[in-house]
């Protein structure tokens, strides 16, 4: 198959009626801010954006120098298209409106500008995160609260990965696709087509030295992961952590496998520890239209009611029979209880 670009399969699917103008047009306008943030990372130390801003985002973490460029990158990108009506990231407090100076359109985004940004300054993987939703008829100056629609309602989500290559991975509710970045004539081109994600696996990724905090079925779950072939799920188990959502995922949308960031004793006050809106709900709708699964552990993830913009919830996505003998041991945990 001959690489097409992102730009021409965006028209393709809009001449297939999937998408409209706008849409297509609002996703290459990200494309491009990712581009720009592409290559603010690949300076690196070279460029001065390594390291703390001296800052905080609204759920009180430091951030780092690329955290703020590259939100600002995308809010500056997406300000004057025309395509959106607002949009929110986790960099700030609460959505912001396009300003009166500029076009309104139909949409609204959302954003991780740079997930993973603690393994920055370690030359690890990091990524991008975006989702799109449409704005409510009839609102013109949307607020925190028009945002908050069940993943199901979203019209396309992706995130890009910056890595040994800089990766773009795509569905707008039509298959999961993946484009690479190619640097020479500076466009993203289709490299996978209908990613299909395995259903079953033997590979799972978990924060480890979190296990003495987790709920009693996380610990009856990943405790049979554990003991292999001699224990209730009869085959070896690997287990891979990155420490990077954008990185973790992208290894299970490659080659199948697990995710999961349960509730635990230490997030169990904020809801868990992934943002619904900027994490969760994006990678499970790409999750999902690859064939796999995403759950909180006990409900299905783009079935969650948003109730903050900032609301946090545990996750499990991946290999879709896996995802579901998560799930299995959580419910089974509460019918017993």
């Amino acid at each position: 198959m001959k690489p097409i670009s992102l730009t021409r399969y965006l028209i393709q699917e809009q001449h297939a009626g999937r998408i409209n103008a706008d849409l297509r047009l609002l996703i290459e306008v990200v494309a491009r801010a990712c581009k720009t943030i592409s290559i603010a990372i690949g300076k690196g130390a070279l460029g001065g954006v390594l390291g703390d801003a001296g800052t905080g985002n609204i759920q009180g973490e430091a951030q780092k120098k690329l955290d703020v460029l590259s939100n600002d990158i995308l809010l500056e990108a997406n300000a004057w298209g025309g395509h959106l009506a607002g949009l929110a990231s986790e960099e700030m407090d609460h959505s912001q409106p396009i300003p009166d100076a500029f076009q309104r359109g139909n949409y609204l985004l959302l954003f991780d500008p740079l997930d993973g940004s603690s393994n920055i300054d370690v030359n690890i993987s990091v990524g991008t995160i975006f989702s799109v939703l449409r704005c409510p008829d009839d609102v013109t100056a949307p607020g925190d609260e028009h945002f908050l629609q069940p993943g199901n309602t979203q019209v396309c989500a992706g995130y890009t990965t910056y890595g040994p290559s800089t990766m773009l991975v795509l569905t707008v509710g039509h298959g999961t696709h993946v484009f690479t970045l190619d640097r020479e004539i500076g466009s993203f081109m289709m490299t996978r087509r209908d990613v299909q994600v395995p259903a079953e696996t033997k590979e799972f990724a978990v924060n480890m030295s979190n296990q003495r905090f987790w709920e009693p079925p996380m610990q009856r779950y990943v405790g049979d992961l554990l003991e292999g072939k001699e224990g209730p799920r009869g085959k070896d188990f690997n287990m891979r952590w990155v420490a990077s959502m954008v990185a973790d995922v992208h290894r299970i949308i490659t080659r199948g496998g697990i995710f999961s960031y349960p509730l635990d004793s230490k997030c169990r006050d904020k809801g868990g520890k992934l943002r619904l809106m900027y994490e969760a709900n994006p990678m499970a709708f790409i999750i999902e239209q690859a064939g796999g699964a995403a759950s909180t552990g006990r409900q299905r993830m783009l079935d969650v009611q948003p109730t903050g913009l900032h609301q946090r919830v545990p996750v499990f996505l991946g290999s879709r029979d896996e995802v579901a003998q998560a799930v299995r041991y959580h419910l089974d945990h509460d019918a017993e209880s």
